[in-house]
């Protein structure tokens, strides 16, 4: 793209001001900047919206651990069959920062060992090794990436020597990125030579699969089912035989791992159903009358949260490409470039990040099965450095399993 064509483009979604400092900038940055404004998609800005009004909730039988146990050894054999032909493949959400942590790195590059190095990417190998070692087959591996640390985490893989993992079976890909604006639609500039982005939402992570080439190996490998998983759950159980067996078993498009709540206030997203589908309503978004309902057994009826474990049959997702999932709009803190070209750190939020969530994937595939597992064998979250869902309370977590740290 030159010049004129990047102006052209530009007047069309009403964003020129992002040429502003362009002779300003030597050849390389002149260059880089095109480039970034070809690749750019503008449309979710039109596309984006905020949270629309919830359709009617009523409650999701859940697949709870007495009901698991009664057919564990069965659903657990249906899971190994398919483990071992091949057709379970795991994808790691791994695009974050360490930044609440402390960190400028990668979040999984992160050590929360105390007298040995531990680092987040190795406990997520660890537990898919043990799926390995239990079925002798090695289970494909995507680890989704951002452009801020693809070439770091990648570099870090290496350096590791995966963690014992075979890297003829991990595949690496960036997410997309969307742009970010004011509170008007503008995009910022995060430099002169520069638009400011961000990661375009867990939503994203099939397209991005799509794009990258990923679903080539999907294909190649005869792979029918993707465990896709977050990064930040150290104690994450992937590519699990009785969850897939599970799924699998019931005919089901999809399914959720969930953990009881520790009470009706914690902040953690319940799997319900939503116009007769299902659906996630985040901890937000629950009345009080949600959180606290109960049913015959005098239990709560929304008492399961989610834990970003999801399991999607391929062939679901693949129509999902036909649909388009929404656009959110999410209010952020977001440096920028002022119209006198300093950058601005804002302490208040100042405009949106664009954003496509896992939740709707859920929503618009048809079925899922939430599947219960105990929380402190398969839910040790590290959000903050230090509290609730810290590096501390997931170090307990993982002595209690038997992690050395």
């Amino acid at each position: 793209m030159n010049y004129n064509e990047a102006v052209a483009k530009l007047q069309r979604y009403g964003q020129e001001h992002l040429l502003k400092y362009y002779e300003e900038l030597d050849a390389q940055e002149k260059e880089a900047l095109l480039v970034q404004i070809e690749s750019t998609d503008f449309n979710v800005i039109k596309a984006g919206r905020c949270p629309s009004p919830r359709g009617v909730i009523t409650p999701l039988e859940i697949m709870t651990l007495d009901k698991i146990e009664a057919s564990k050894q069965h659903l657990f054999e249906v899971g190994i069959k398919a483990i071992k032909a091949g057709k379970v493949g795991a994808v790691l959400l791994a695009g974050g920062m360490g930044t609440r942590l402390g960190s400028d790195e990668p979040k999984g590059m992160y050590d929360i060992g105390v007298t040995r190095q531990l680092y987040i990417f190795e406990c997520i190998v660890n537990n898919l090794m043990d799926v390995v070692k239990q079925t002798d087959t090695w289970i494909q591996l995507f680890v989704m990436t951002s452009e801020k640390n693809n070439d770091d985490t990648i570099a870090f893989f290496k350096k590791h020597d995966f963690f014992g993992y075979n890297p003829e079976h991990v595949a690496f890909f960036v997410q997309d990125m969307a742009p970010t604006s004011d509170t008007n639609g503008k995009v910022f500039l995060e430099e002169k030579g520069r638009i400011s982005t961000s990661p375009n939402g867990n939503g994203g992570w099939y397209l991005s699969m799509k794009k990258s080439g990923m679903l080539d190996i999907v294909k190649t490998r005869g792979i029918e089912w993707l465990n896709v998983f977050a990064v930040d759950n150290v104690l994450q159980r992937t590519a699990d035989p009785v969850f897939v067996g599970a799924v699998i078993e019931g005919n089901f498009s999809a399914g959720c791992k969930v953990v009881r709540k520790i009470n009706p206030e914690e902040n953690i997203g319940v799997l319900c159903m939503e116009d007769g589908k299902p659906s996630i309503v985040e901890y937000y978004e629950l009345t009080d009358d949600m959180r606290y309902e109960k049913n015959d057994r005098g239990e709560y009826i929304y008492n399961f949260g989610t834990i970003l474990n999801f399991l999607f049959k391929e062939s679901e997702l693949a129509n999902l490409l036909e649909k388009e999932l929404p656009i959110h709009v999410v209010e952020r803190k977001i440096p920028y470039i002022d119209e006198n070209g300093n950058l601005v750190k804002p302490e208040q939020p100042n405009g949106y990040k664009y954003e496509q969530h896992i939740n709707d994937m859920v929503h618009m595939i048809g079925s899922c099965l939430p599947f219960e597992v105990l929380r402190e064998h398969e839910f040790a979250p590290i959000k903050n450095k230090e509290g609730i869902d810290s590096v501390e309370t997931a170090r307990e977590l993982l002595r209690k399993n038997g992690v050395i740290l």
